[in-house]
């Protein structure tokens, strides 16, 4: 099964420098990942104020600047693994670098039809 595990945290809760580790450990974690077979995809994403949203209402665009909603953690990155079961998924995200400081939200990825093969 799919599991997307998706990274919130404070975009200040780190310096430069572990930042910057952060992303050599987080690049070794996907690295294991790929060679157990696990691996289908993870990024970290820009600061939050290079996000727009948009939203459609009554077939009108609405456009802002930043997030959808102001929060104490933003989402940062994710990992789109495979896993047998949920428990096998907490394991991996446990291990992902910003758990220590931020948050890790497991969803289990709804496969339908349709959908392009990657």
């Amino acid at each position: 099964m799919k599991y997307m595990l998706l990274v919130y945290l404070d975009e200040n809760a780190m310096t430069d420098q572990e930042r910057e580790h952060c992303y050599v450990e987080s690049a070794q974690l996907a690295q294991e990942l790929s060679s157990n077979g696990k691996y289908l995809d993870a990024s970290p994403l820009h600061p939050v104020a290079t996000a727009t949203s948009l939203r459609v209402r009554e077939g009108k665009r609405l456009i802002t600047d930043g997030p959808f909603a102001e929060t104490r953690e933003q989402l940062g990155g994710y990992y789109l693994i495979d896993a047998k079961d949920l428990d096998e998924a907490i394991a991996v995200a446990e291990r992902i670098p910003p758990a220590r400081v931020g948050t890790i939200e497991i969803r289990p990825v709804m496969e339908i039809g349709g959908l392009p093969d990657n």
